[in-house]
């Protein structure tokens, strides 16, 4: 059996993000919020579409990021896929991005 790969938060994915409705979905990019290491990882949409809620966290350093736009973390939009759906590896987030979202993480969690 081989390897699994294990990721680290704020690494960003291109993976088979399913669509909420049904379906497989489509290869986009995701962010990691958590990877425990096994079979599985959390992952955030990421999109270049802003669609105004205060979970969505714009990424400054996208470039860096791996990312061929300027994007958008959407913290309310996450999913757990198995890592067998990820296609590859684009890239990590910026100390500065990393700290943008695990702020609204944070305001999150608080809710609880």
């Amino acid at each position: 059996m081989p390897s699994m790969t294990n990721y680290q938060i704020g690494d960003v994915l291109l993976v088979d993000f399913p669509f909420t409705t049904s379906g497989a979905g489509k290869p986009r990019p995701a962010l990691v919020i958590l990877d425990t290491g096994d079979a599985d990882v959390l992952l955030a949409r990421v999109t270049t579409q802003s669609h105004g809620s205060p979970f969505d966290v714009p990424i400054a350093a996208w470039q860096q990021a791996g990312l061929l736009a300027a994007s958008i973390v959407r913290l309310h939009k996450l999913a757990t896929l198995a890592k067998n759906r990820v296609h590859k590896h684009l890239g990590s987030l910026e100390a500065a991005d990393r700290q943008s979202i695990a702020s609204v993480l944070h305001r999150i969690v608080a809710a609880w």
